[in-house]
């Protein structure tokens, strides 16, 4: 055998498989790699839309955090106040009512300094009237002497 004639047959079994492969092999081959190309595409298109989607969820979270504390802050600062309120209006009660028992007290020591006073107006005279009887060794008539004797309560 010839060489160049070996390198013809070879030549012609490589266009050959060129051929072959070109025609069977090389189009599934294309297109499998054209079909994983378009899925890591779409995987990629459908990360990038999460990652965005991710970030509006994000601050929407944020926005309903922030909401959620100044709406708490609100609350907590009305709640003090009405407790303050609350606790003005018990003080002022109290007050009231403390000015209310003063004053009852005061009314009823008054009374009873007025009663003690008859009282002791009235035993006065009793020991006056009896101090007199004494001296005089006589009995003195409470219904005669009624004049000197409101006389004597009042002076006393």
């Amino acid at each position: 055998m010839n060489i160049n004639a070996t390198l013809f047959a070879q030549a012609i079994v490589f266009a050959i498989l060129v051929w072959f492969t070109m025609k069977f092999v090389w189009p599934p081959i294309a297109q499998a790699l054209d079909e994983r190309a378009l899925k890591i595409s779409e995987g990629l298109a459908s990360a990038e839309k999460a990652k965005s989607e991710l970030a509006v969820a994000n601050k929407r979270v944020e926005e309903e955090l922030s909401k959620s504390r100044n709406e708490s802050a609100t609350r907590l600062a009305d709640a003090e106040r009405r407790a303050q309120t609350v606790i003005e209006e018990a003080k002022a009660r109290a007050t009231e009512e403390a000015a209310k028992i003063m004053a009852n007290a005061r009314q009823d020591a008054e009374q009873q300094i007025v009663k003690a006073r008859e009282s002791l107006r009235e035993e006065v005279a009793a020991l006056a009237v009896k101090g007199a009887e004494q001296i005089l060794k006589r009995e003195i008539n409470a219904g005669v002497h009624a004049e000197l004797l409101g006389r004597l309560k009042t002076e006393l």
